[in-house]
């Protein structure tokens, strides 16, 4: 039985984050209506933001949990619902983090580094007096370190993040460039029993790649990595399953046999052919 990678999707947002406007229930009947098996939340924590614009990633816990159990029965007869989330790595905030985490029960963590060094690379401010080989080196670098250093979490998201937003002309990161960083990355988090993600969003934003690139996925199969989820990134309901037939392919052509899901903090792979 082929299962159609569409009606699953572990990486999207809702109004609990500081990014997105839609609420959980409008993304919820989105994905009811296009028939999706299953939708892990996955709102951002990304505690000790840097303060350079009027967005804010402090989580209402509370509330997202409280929100989160009563759509899960409302919706029950309807889609599987799975409380995850999505945390901002920076290596003074591993305490905090752990600590809050640990009062909820979540299905799902991915593991993001949005900040190096105090900046967002989504600001420009990062990118001065940085070559792209040391504005990338750099960011990579806080991967390695937080895979090192943190293991409270299933997956790593985009680990190729930066592109989005890189000052230059030629946005990619090519795994040749920094091939030696992110095979440390991806050995860490392979031999630590973690995994990455696929995340279509790349597809939207014009770069006609999922994060991390292809070349990064394939290396990482290579490498023996068995642990890949597939998300949208959506903050919108309707990019939820964006390119996920694309996805697909990808998998495939990368040698993988299975995608991965998430209940209880616990991978199951569920065939892709």
């Amino acid at each position: 039985m082929v299962i159609k990678l569409n009606t699953y999707d572990f990486h999207n947002h809702t109004s609990f984050s500081g990014d997105c406007d839609y609420s959980m229930e409008t993304m919820i009947k989105h994905a009811i209506k296009h028939n999706f098996k299953m939708l892990c939340f996955t709102d951002h924590y990304d505690y000790d933001y840097p303060k350079t614009s009027d967005l804010t990633f402090d989580l209402d816990f509370p509330s997202y949990y409280n929100k989160f159990m009563e759509l899960k029965e409302k919706y029950s007869n309807s889609i599987e619902l799975l409380f995850g989330i999505e945390i901002g790595l920076q290596p003074h905030i591993y305490n905090t983090i752990l600590d809050t985490i640990s009062k909820y029960s979540f299905d799902f963590i991915i593991a993001s580094s949005h900040v190096v060094d105090g900046l967002d690379p989504y600001w420009g401010e990062y990118y001065q007096g940085k070559s792209k080989e040391e504005a990338y080196s750099r960011y990579l670098e806080t991967i390695l370190y937080n895979v090192n250093h943190f293991d409270n979490y299933n997956v790593y998201g985009h680990i190729d993040y930066i592109i989005r937003y890189g000052h230059y002309k030629d946005k990619k990161m090519y795994y040749n460039d920094y091939s030696d960083i992110i095979d440390a990355i991806l050995k860490k988090i392979i031999d630590t029993g973690h995994g990455i993600e696929l995340n279509t969003s790349g597809y939207r934003q014009k770069f006609n790649e999922p994060h991390p690139n292809i070349d990064i996925i394939k290396r990482y199969r290579e490498l023996g990595g068995e642990i890949i989820t597939i998300g949208s990134d959506a903050h919108y309901p309707e990019h939820l399953g964006y390119a996920f037939d694309t996805a697909y392919e990808v998998l495939s052509n990368c040698g993988f046999k299975y995608f991965t899901v998430f209940k209880n903090r616990e991978p199951m792979f569920l065939p892709i052919r």
